[in-house]
């Protein structure tokens, strides 16, 4: 349900009448008519709730959730851990659809994000002139913190369509913009439909994003480089990449940044550069698992990739440990004439693509302009 019992659809009424036990947050317990049933109020932690409701089998208990409990509720988590004969949806529209419909958006071309317990960093990629959101917040005094990012971001012009208590008596809608953003009184539940405005750079769509979006302490993988691994990366939806010798994690974030199904781990010995990666992990909201070790030594217990990317720790040992692994994509770089041969010899034993990348950029050079070149690299792609 939304906030009130006349936004239930006839199914969902029929079924709390014939419930023996309901069972929900507070607030949506609150709302309902007068029940012969049982109220069972949802514990803090969600988690804590799931074997209560387990404890209730044999009975007739219905559960509250807001909206369509399977976009971005809590639908999934609870159907995990019932058997699949035990439990039925019937789900009310969804607050995206509802606040779709107060504002007349499109919903098919309007992303629409959970941000509950994840970063803002999320939205960042949506960030651009003119483009639309729709965001389910943790709670009213997350919508400042909202507008504060955005302004932060460079996106302070941005117009937030704030509603409360959608679907039920309470409902309420404030418009604010994020530079002046003074309201103190925003009540849960909250979603917020965002009309994106501002100077920021918008991030680009495809790999080779601009250095100086990332944090680094000069060892990132440059952008012309970073455009080509990716490409031979080749990611594809629902894949975990192994980012070895992750230096800034530059490459682990455009991969995840390609499909958000996607996932990484960052490997990494040295603790200023896992800072580092961490950063920037915060600053896209990206799903990277950071590791500080050595490879091969630290990637024995890890779950097997689907694309890995040696950007640093280049040995035979990494080589031969990753070889049984079939199928699976390899991307390598080198810098270095002691891993350029180990390259090589690779190369010549299993097949693939070496290529040599050199780059040169114009430069000053008195009162004109000169070339100067960045230190070669080899790379190796294949599939193992």
């Amino acid at each position: 349900m939304h906030d009130g019992p006349e936004s239930l659809p006839p199914a969902s009424l029929a079924a709390l009448k014939a419930a023996q036990v309901v069972m929900g947050p507070a607030r949506h317990l609150g709302l309902l008519p007068v029940l012969e049933a049982q109220q069972i109020v949802w514990p803090v932690p969600f988690a804590d709730g799931l074997p209560v409701l387990q404890s209730l089998r044999g009975q007739r208990v219905a559960v509250l959730v807001s909206g369509d409990p399977f976009w971005f509720g809590t639908g999934s988590v609870i159907a995990q851990a019932l058997g699949p004969d035990e439990w039925t949806a019937l789900p009310a529209p969804s607050t995206f659809s509802l606040v779709a419909a107060r504002l007349g958006w499109p919903l098919e071309r309007t992303p629409c994000l959970g941000l509950h317990a994840a970063p803002f960093a999320q939205l960042r990629p949506h960030l651009v002139m003119g483009a639309r959101a729709i965001v389910l917040l943790r709670d009213g005094t997350a919508v400042a913190s909202l507008a504060r990012w955005l302004a932060g971001q460079g996106f302070a012009q941005s117009r937030l369509h704030i509603f409360e208590a959608m679907g039920g008596p309470k409902e309420r809608l404030r418009v604010a913009h994020a530079e002046s953003f003074m309201l103190d009184d925003v009540q849960h539940p909250v979603a917020v439909g965002l009309e994106i405005a501002g100077d920021g750079v918008p991030f680009t769509q495809v790999s080779g994003r601009e250095d100086d979006l990332f944090a680094h302490d000069g060892q990132i993988t440059k952008r012309p480089i970073r455009a080509l691994a990716l490409s031979a990366l080749s990611p594809r939806a629902g894949e975990l990449l192994w980012d070895i010798g992750g230096g800034s994690g530059s490459i682990s974030v455009e991969w995840c940044l390609s499909h958000p199904s996607l996932r990484a781990i960052c490997v990494e010995p040295r603790a200023d550069r896992l800072a580092i990666i961490r950063e920037n992990v915060a600053r896209f909201g990206v799903p990277i698992d950071v590791m500080e070790g050595h490879a091969p030594d630290a990637l024995a217990a890890l779950p097997n990739p689907n694309a890995v990317f040696i950007g640093g720790g280049l040995s035979a040992a990494l080589l031969d440990m990753l070889t049984p692994m079939t199928g699976t994509r390899m991307v390598a770089h080198a810098v270095t004439l002691e891993s350029e041969a180990l390259l090589v010899d690779w190369a010549a034993r299993k097949g693939g693509n070496l290529m040599r990348v050199e780059i040169a950029q114009a430069e000053p050079l008195g009162r004109l302009r000169g070339w100067v070149s960045a230190r070669p690299i080899v790379q190796w792609a294949g599939v193992l």
